[in-house]
């Protein structure tokens, strides 16, 4: 039955999201496509509310990881936050009701005018440079601001989601809080939260607990007399391969809370506590369906074609990241080894290699699991291949979110971008 490892589970050898067959789902919708279970991203969050059990404890939603805008609006019917890092973002959960006071900007090296587009609809501002703070200090003297601080701990399932370390491109040096507090003061800047995000998918809770001690280190009511939040960002860990072991966040809640706790005190007032979980909580509640159009072997070596590729599913391809993978067309089938490839025009859109898979014939569904995060909302049009559609499970009613263009609907498009009249 389902838990909160993925949102597809097995019942008698068949393949189930909420109460919908998957592969009558397949069957019903053209591939590809990706399918998201809103219920079971709820249930993440709310795991989460009770593992983190600091009592002013706020979680903020990385708008990043899936900006569906269906899914959004559950998200804000159900009181989530969100952490944002681009216009767009902020003005998306803005135009679909979220409240200014539940958004957090948190951009890398943003422009002027990004900078004043943001100012305008009033959201908290997360800065992560000496060079920034001091033109938002300039433009926007007096203002409430949080200030992102590089914690130097690298950690992180892959060098590309590393996001700390003194080489790092990202947050202010904890060397450099004298000169932060300088700017602060000349310009009457009232520093209300301190930010850190160490990394993505971090397996090490012995380096996101030194990351935290690191920040909290540098915090003291004498330099920071305005503080009302610290925010330890995301880097909770997926469990994309069924044999891995998961981490158990009841137990990191308790210490996270207990350390925040012990700081608090010494600090003399109570804060509120801030976490940024983006993949956490949508990742293993969606999947992307691809079917089977090829069949090579190749001296031995089994070459399964799919009909979609790297563009609708980067992972495998940019982090060389593993996305576990079920054949719900012939799930009794004998297993052998693939190599399932997609679609496109380069020789390392691969999904998976090796993989050992009940066997796979033409016509076969494959569900790529955990492509919650970083799929679509990474997704991009190249070889000019549409996006897929979206479809959201939803009370275990299957709702169309986004329906897929037509190869002639996306030429068209294209040339209408492009100024040129067909």
């Amino acid at each position: 039955m389902q838990n909160l490892n993925n949102s597809i589970y097995n019942r008698g050898n068949e393949y189930f999201i909420q109460e919908q067959n998957m592969k009558s789902l397949c069957e019903t919708y053209e591939t590809p496509f990706y399918m998201y279970d809103a219920n079971y991203m709820l249930k993440k969050y709310d795991s989460l509310k009770k593992y983190l059990c600091w009592n002013n404890t706020k979680i903020f939603y990385a708008m990043k990881a899936n900006y569906n805008p269906h899914l959004l609006k559950i998200m804000r019917d159900h009181g989530f936050y969100l952490d944002t890092v681009s216009p767009s973002e902020v003005m998306l959960a803005l135009k679909l009701g979220f409240e200014r006071d539940h958004i957090m900007f948190t951009a890398n090296n943003m422009t002027d005018e990004e900078m004043n587009q943001v100012k305008e609809q009033g959201v908290m501002f997360n800065i992560d440079s000496l060079v920034r703070l001091e033109k938002y200090a300039k433009e926007y003297a007096g203002s409430a601001i949080c200030i992102r601080v590089n914690p130097n701990v690298i950690a992180g399932e892959n060098e590309k989601v590393q996001t700390g370390g003194d080489q790092c491109k990202f947050g202010i040096l904890l060397s450099d809080i004298p000169k932060v507090l300088k700017i602060a003061k000349q310009h009457n800047l009232r520093i209300v939260g301190v930010h850190e995000h160490t990394g993505s998918g971090i397996s090490d809770l012995t380096k996101v607990f030194k990351s935290m001690n690191n920040v909290l280190d540098i915090l003291n009511p004498i330099d920071f007399p305005d503080l009302k939040f610290v925010d330890f960002g995301g880097g909770f860990k997926v469990q994309y391969d069924p044999n891995e072991k998961p981490i158990d966040y009841a137990e990191f809640g308790a210490k996270a809370g207990q350390l925040f706790q012990n700081f608090c005190m010494g600090y003399g007032r109570e804060l509120e506590m801030y976490f940024e979980p983006g993949k956490y909580i949508v990742a293993d509640g969606g999947c992307f369906v691809v079917q089977v159009n090829t069949i090579k072997n190749n001296n031995g070596r089994l070459i399964v074609g799919t009909n979609s590729g790297f563009p609708h599913l980067i992972r495998p391809v940019f982090y060389g990241a593993y996305h576990h993978i079920i054949n719900v067309s012939n799930p009794e089938g004998t297993p052998h080894k693939y190599d399932i490839y997609g679609n496109t025009c380069e020789s390392g859109d691969c999904f998976a290699c090796e993989r050992e898979l009940p066997e796979i014939r033409i016509g076969d569904y494959l569900v790529i699991q955990n492509a919650g995060a970083y799929c679509r909302s990474m997704a991009s049009e190249y070889n000019l291949r549409a996006f897929p559609s979206e479809y959201i499970v939803y009370n275990n009613e299957v709702i169309t979110s986004k329906k897929r263009i037509s190869n002639a609907e996306l030429a068209e498009r294209i040339l209408s971008d492009y100024g040129i009249e067909d």
